[in-house]
């Protein structure tokens, strides 16, 4: 066994032992339906040979009244135990999704690195799916022994060579499944990975597609689409091909094994040994085996398959911390906070011993010639991330050392890029308002216009993502949240990159009226945001260029020009 396959061989115990009682039931219920399946043949030879060779009616019809019974019996014992198997495989995968939710919501971060939501989508669905049936699977698999033990007993009284035939040839025929199994389980993680890559990228081009279009770039995204789908359905028909291969190799194998068995006991009654009653008994068990043995070739492609997932779903809970909680307690600032942020020689990515200090209720601009330096700042202030070098200290200490919980209600780091969520404009501006009052966040974000032109206002729906609204009305709406969360640091990037002049020269006034005294933190390029600003700070090459007044940094920085006016 690889190590890399011991987390998700974990998780698939750990997942299994967690429906315990219904695997029990299910398992009990199974066996009895087994049981029962195997003694029909049995109970059809005593009718024979009481009721039609031995001419004893009587005989003939006790045995039948039993065998009805025992139809009833196992009839009830399938449902019950499907019923089982059904809920400890649903409650399974449930509990399987939840913990992924937990895991990529989680403070700390990390599990999102390097996947797409589309993929931790699919892994949240079918991974999860495919591991919670691993318990419908052991259902049928115990249930299928029963029925081959008790089979194989019942033909060791019938006659010794059959019995031994079956209990030696059973063991030999589900060691070749389980070998033929291990192609089907290495093609179908890469099914999965495939799979959840395309959807991943799905997602995402779906989520740009406006940007797409504006662009003209629709064709490069459709082929980058085509080619990733073409992978998947590739190995989506690679794990078909190794699944109906096993399951043809199984049919044949199954087939040739009951053949040797109807043989042996056709033989038999030939020479005497056992009598015509027994002989249909061997030759309806050598048919019912069938049933069994054909159960574990689906019991096999079902482990194989949660195997895989299994795999996929531990790499994602076993994922590294972005960044590590600090203490639960009650150290640090106690909140509401003062405000004051200070950045000491921080460097993280193109951040290069960056030192920066807001006294409490300053208002300051950040401007950056490079994206990923706006970035990465981003990252560091939201505690997204943790420097590599250097420390970020709110009110004095540093924030490693404060509970994640504590730091992110005192500072609210709002991107631009932010998504409004399912359900009515109201709801998402008042989603961290605690049921304060929301009507200054919705006029100094201009969000108040939006209200009077939907014809619901603030009770307007707003579909995920806030797909339902424009460009504009998304991120004045975003603004608006972030405003209402009213947080004694806000940190807001590019708040008014998607609005016309008039509207963002309005914004800019009203974040400034709303956030007076109060820290804030704008990194954005946008003059009229920066104009608002006690100061700026200019960030080039990763470092700390000029500080100053937005109009003196104008007259004084050619790269400043640039940055905020070109």
């Amino acid at each position: 066994m690889r190590e890399a396959d011991l987390p998700g061989r974990r998780l698939l115990w750990r997942a299994v032992r967690g429906r315990r009682r219904d695997l029990v039931i299910g398992s009990v219920f199974g066996m009895g339906h087994q049981t029962g399946e195997a003694l029909v043949p049995v109970l059809i030879g005593l009718a024979v040979d009481r009721g039609i060779v031995g001419g004893d009616l009587p005989g003939l019809l006790l045995w039948l009244g039993v065998l009805a019974a025992v139809y009833v019996g196992l009839s009830y014992s399938f449902r019950f135990g499907a019923r089982a198997g059904e809920r400890a495989s649903v409650t399974a995968a449930h509990r399987l999704r939840t913990a992924l939710v937990e895991r990529v919501l989680a403070p700390e971060g990390g599990a999102d690195e390097g996947r797409l939501p589309g993929e931790l989508a699919n892994t949240a669905t079918e991974d999860a799916k495919r591991v919670g049936a691993v318990t419908m699977a052991l259902i049928v698999g115990i249930g299928a022994t029963t029925g081959l033990a008790v089979g194989a007993v019942v033909l060791l009284r019938i006659s010794l060579p059959l019995g031994l035939l079956v209990l030696l040839g059973t063991p030999l025929l589900l060691w070749l499944v389980h070998l033929l199994s291990k192609p089907l389980e290495r093609r179908s993680a890469t099914e999965q990975d495939r799979a959840a890559r395309a959807s991943g990228v799905a997602a995402d081009l779906v989520a740009g597609l406006r940007v797409l279009k504006g662009i003209g770039a629709e064709r490069a995204a459709v082929a980058r689409y085509r080619r990733i789908s073409q992978d998947s359905l590739t190995a989506t028909l690679r794990a078909a091909r190794a699944e109906a291969w096993q399951s043809g190799v199984v049919t044949l194998l199954t087939g040739t094994f009951l053949a040797v068995v109807a043989l042996v006991g056709g033989r038999l009654a030939a020479s005497g040994a056992i009598g015509l009653g027994e002989l249909v008994s061997s030759v309806a068990l050598a048919l019912f085996l069938i049933g069994p043995l054909s159960e574990f070739s689906w019991v096999y492609a079902q482990l194989a398959q949660g195997r895989a997932s299994a795999a996929r779903i531990a790499a994602v809970l076993d994922s590294a911390h972005a960044v590590t909680d600090g203490p639960a307690g009650d150290t640090g600032p106690a909140l509401p906070a003062a405000g004051r942020l200070r950045l000491r020689g921080v460097s993280y990515g193109p951040l290069r011993g960056v030192d920066l200090d807001v006294s409490p209720g300053e208002i300051v601009g950040v401007v950056t010639t490079d994206p990923a330096d706006a970035a990465a700042l981003l990252r560091c202030l939201a505690r997204r991330s943790d420097p590599e070098e250097g420390s970020v200290e709110l009110d004095g200490t540093d924030v490693r050392a404060l509970a994640l919980s504590r730091l992110r209600a005192a500072v609210l780091v709002a991107e631009h890029d932010a998504d409004l969520f399912e359900g009515t404009l109201l709801e998402n501006v008042g989603a961290a308002a605690s049921g304060a009052d929301v009507t200054a966040a919705l006029a100094a974000s201009g969000t108040d216009e939006v209200v009077r032109a939907l014809p619901d206002g603030l009770a307007a729906a707003v579909t995920a993502r806030g797909h339902s609204l424009s460009g504009g009305q998304r991120q004045r709406v975003a603004l608006a949240r972030a405003l209402a969360a009213d947080a004694p640091v806000l940190v807001l990037h590019e708040p008014t990159t998607a609005v016309d002049a008039v509207t963002e020269v309005r914004m800019a006034a009203g974040i400034g009226a709303l956030r007076e005294g109060r820290t804030t933190l704008l990194v954005t390029n946008s003059p009229a945001l920066l104009a608002r600003t006690g100061r700026v700070v200019l960030l080039d090459a990763g470092r700390i260029a000029a500080t100053g007044g937005h109009d003196a940094l104008v007259q004084a920085r050619a790269d400043y020009r640039t940055a905020v006016l070109a």
